[in-house]
């Protein structure tokens, strides 16, 4: 690994009190090349513009995938990932699906780790504060020529974050529109997931709503996503929530709350969630909550469902009684060291660049 440091480091201007998530990038990347059929040396180097062509394959034939992920800072200062491991299978797994080359280990973790701990003063401290670590392989190759690019690019990139979505939201659910299909890519993290998505999101905020939940293709009667988010519904006392599939992302935030659900003692089921069962339970009074998770928001309640031209609202359970807040806290709780951590989660990012630097 070769490891280049900034010369003009941008710390010094950072306030973590004010600014914006998202468009505030720590002072390093890093860097790795595929080219001859193999990758390259990982180089964690300054954070900056890269020359890049309008005939990159990636650009015109959408080879680029990603991971979302986050770095937790403790009350000692102590710097965490959280279950690293499952991203860097997800990105591989992305990256077959799209025909791109698979990262090493190496270039993923021990880069990710390097990275994180050169910029560790970016990490934020306090609640809902986290670096959000973006990992994205994207084919760099300028042809015009419909194929499997023979250069890529794997890169990975970082901002401090803080909560958002911090009031429940309005969703639509999409009774025409689909974010995938069965043989597509649902499963992969594909950027063109994303960019087909903006369109019917934007025409469900014209309506007045935050956000879609995204139902199959076939029917539209089974719920899939929503948003950029995996799906939860709580009918009395049980906790539902769809099959991971080729149409459905396996979200780490939402394997951890299924896990975590059933540590409480929680019924959880895994299991195809319908359309009508779930207005019906909100007409009868037994739907108690529906929430989204992801890296990103952690947790987003939903206070009203669109349907069918009506607006559905769900009940506006106190803290203590919300199974969603519950496993939001267990979960954060674990990521920031504040609780312990008997699944193994949590990854110590050892000090190691700086003190020998």
């Amino acid at each position: 690994m070769i490891i280049q440091k900034s010369t003009n480091p941008r710390i010094s201007t950072f306030d973590p009190d004010n600014f914006s998530f998202g468009n505030t990038f720590i002072d390093h990347m890093v860097i790795c090349e595929y080219e001859n059929g193999k990758w390259g040396d990982v180089k964690v180097m300054p954070y900056g513009g890269l020359p890049f062509s309008p005939a990159m394959m990636g650009v015109n034939y959408g080879q680029a995938c990603f991971e979302g992920m986050k770095a937790y800072k403790d009350q000692n200062e102590d710097v965490f990932l959280f279950r690293p491991e499952k991203n860097f299978e997800r990105i591989n797994k992305s990256a077959k699906r799209l025909a791109m080359p698979e990262v090493t280990e190496e270039m993923f973790i021990e880069g990710l780790k390097a990275l994180v701990d050169l910029d560790r003063a970016w990490i934020p401290q306090g609640e809902g504060m986290s670096l959000y670590i973006r990992p994205v392989i994207f084919a760099t190759e300028e042809a015009l020529k419909a194929r499997i690019a023979n250069k890529y690019m794997f890169a990975i990139v970082a901002t401090p974050a803080k909560s958002y979505y911090t009031e429940p939201v309005s969703v639509l659910i999409s009774d025409f529109y689909s974010r995938s299909a069965n043989g597509g890519v649902g499963s992969a993290k594909a950027a063109g997931n994303y960019a087909a998505s903006f369109y019917p999101t934007q025409l469900a905020i014209e309506e007045g709503y935050e956000q879609i939940i995204w139902t199959d293709d076939a029917t539209h009667e089974y719920f899939e996503e929503s948003g950029t988010m995996n799906v939860f519904v709580r009918i009395n006392d049980i906790i539902y929530t769809p099959p991971t599939s080729e149409k459905i992302l396996d979200g780490v935030t939402r394997d951890s709350f299924i896990q975590l659900a059933k540590k409480r003692g929680i019924e959880v089921k895994v299991e195809p969630v319908a359309v009508k069962t779930v207005i019906e339970a909100q007409k009868n009074g037994t739907l108690k909550e529906v929430w989204g998770v992801g890296t990103a928001v952690v947790t987003s309640v939903f206070e009203a469902l669109g349907y069918k031209g009506e607006k559905l609202m769900l009940p506006s359970l106190p803290a203590e009684e919300s199974f969603a807040l519950a496993l939001q806290k267990d979960l954060v709780n674990i990521q920031t060291n504040h609780a312990e951590d008997p699944f193994g989660w949590r990854v110590l990012v050892e000090k190691k660049i700086l003190e020998t630097a």
